[in-house]
């Protein structure tokens, strides 16, 4: 893809925040060189040294690297504590938050003279497979909205939201990753169960599910027509959806309403 003219600084390079500088450069979107990192944990930061992105020695130098984007990919409880010390550096800044449950009202108050907008990213941009949403803050324009859409779209897919649209995508893609994981991880016990090797197990249902979504990615189909077409009727799959399906589609509605209901308390504090 072609390169974006800007320059990018990321305080916090931990799962997340390091995920989006590596992918920023894996895509070809930004030249390591306009992509800044700081974070106190030093193992975070030489890996992506070593890619040819720059870090920064503090969070005031990050600051003081006068990037045209500032991302802030630290974890929602130290967020406050972390953004008050460098508000006055970033006046004037576009500010971009990846944290969950602090809503842009509160991000505003902390920086009361940058453009905020909040995103929620998810795992998977760490192989530029990712979904983001992105909502913009009061003072944020058309252009920096649509800048921020592109940096995360290098990234896999980006749409721009409203913020309660924002929390529900949080609840669902944002911690989808581990529900599919977790859904890998039971169906391989329930093949051990049945009597399958674990380990052969775990590498065929790995399989499966990266040719079911790469057959869906392919051919666009809903994925209900994807199901009908692996099954027979009255045979073996269709017994299993039958036992299935009223599960994991409740168990899906209590895990986003779960997930929304902790989004709440955070951004209660």
């Amino acid at each position: 893809m072609d390169r974006l003219n800007t320059t990018v600084g990321i305080l916090g390079a931990g799962s997340m925040g390091g995920s989006i500088a590596r992918g920023l450069v894996a895509s070809g979107a930004m030249d390591p060189k306009g992509v800044w990192v700081y974070d106190p944990d030093p193992a975070c930061v030489e890996p992506l040294e070593n890619l040819g992105i720059q870090a920064a020695s503090s969070a005031d130098d990050l600051v003081a690297c006068q990037t045209e984007v500032f991302v802030i990919a630290v974890k929602p409880q130290i967020l406050a504590d972390a953004v008050r010390p460098l508000s006055e550096g970033l006046a004037n800044r576009l500010v971009v938050s990846i944290a969950a449950g602090v809503p842009i009202d509160t991000l505003e108050s902390l920086l009361p003279n940058a453009s905020v907008v909040r995103v929620m990213p998810n795992l998977p941009i760490q192989v530029l497979s990712g979904a983001t949403a992105v909502t913009a803050g009061t003072r944020a324009s058309a252009s920096q909205t649509e800048l921020v859409r592109e940096l995360f779209g290098a990234l896999g897919s980006a749409q721009v939201m409203r913020e309660d649209q924002l929390d529900a995508e949080g609840a669902v893609v944002s911690c989808g990753p581990a529900y599919i994981a977790l859904f890998v991880d039971a169906l391989t016990r329930a093949g051990v169960r049945a009597g399958l090797p674990a380990s052969a197990c775990r590498e065929m249902v790995e399989a499966t599910m990266r040719g079911v979504a790469q057959s869906l990615l392919e051919s666009g189909d809903h994925p209900r027509v994807y199901m009908e077409r692996v099954t027979s009727p009255g045979g073996t799959t269709a017994a299993g959806l039958y036992a299935m399906e009223p599960l994991v589609e409740q168990a899906a509605y209590d895990a986003v309403d779960a997930a929304l209901a902790r989004t709440a308390e955070l951004a209660r504090g």
